[in-house]
């Protein structure tokens, strides 16, 4: 049974009530800070005709930025139907459908389906994780290149944050919920297998990090 097995319902839900607001939030602003910051790390260690995997992918803009600076294809995850809805549809917006493909579900179900990629993003996922662990392991093996990945920073103004995200989400009966893992742990897990790291960079209340396979 993965993570996401007992939520997966609730956070399906929870992202795909912002699934048109994250695609008119990025036609208006562009890219998030954190997105950039991956964007800037992955082109900087090597991007040119490379596959990428976003786990978490969203309405798929950051894919999209990938493949317009060098990346050749790049595959989609996401555990909400809405968001891969925008995903699809903003593939074809920009003429990319035929070096995008999606998938819908948890990571670490579909992971022996997928194929290996060069390049593995994980833009605020992780947090979205119980066991941070495990889907790490998942992708690290699958990740042939680099692996970039943002994340809470483990501070006590993102722990009121998070306690607070709890409280609302237990008010509305919601069992998705976000986690702030220590990142001592992450740059272990990832380290251990063979990365280190090249990049790194904060916003207010997130760290961006980019690892490049040794």
């Amino acid at each position: 049974m993965s993570c996401c097995s007992v939520p997966c319902a609730d956070t399906n839900r929870f992202f795909s009530r912002l699934a048109g607001l994250h695609r008119w939030r990025t036609r208006l602003f562009g890219l998030e800070k954190t997105q950039k910051q991956i964007l800037d790390g992955v082109r900087d260690n090597g991007i040119d005709d490379t596959s990428v995997l976003e786990i978490g992918c969203g309405t798929g803009d950051l894919l999209l930025a990938l493949l317009k600076n060098g990346a050749a294809s790049a595959v989609g995850v996401d555990i909400s139907v809405k968001m891969l809805d925008e995903a699809r549809r903003n593939a074809f917006d920009k003429e990319l459908v035929d070096r995008t493909e999606y998938h819908l579900g948890d990571y670490v179900d579909l992971a022996d389906d997928l194929e290996v990629s060069d390049i593995t993003i994980m833009d605020k996922v992780v947090c979205c994780y119980p066991e941070p662990e495990r889907l790490l392991k998942a992708a690290l093996p699958n990740t042939k290149h680099a692996i970039a990945l943002t994340y809470p920073r483990d501070r006590a103004f993102t722990r009121i944050g998070v306690a607070g995200f709890a409280f609302i989400m237990k008010m509305l009966k919601s069992d998705f919920r976000s986690y702030i893992h220590n990142p001592e742990d992450i740059r272990r897990w990832i380290t251990e297998e063979g990365f280190t790291l090249k990049t790194f960079d904060t916003v207010f209340a997130w760290q961006t990090e980019v690892y490049v396979r040794d």
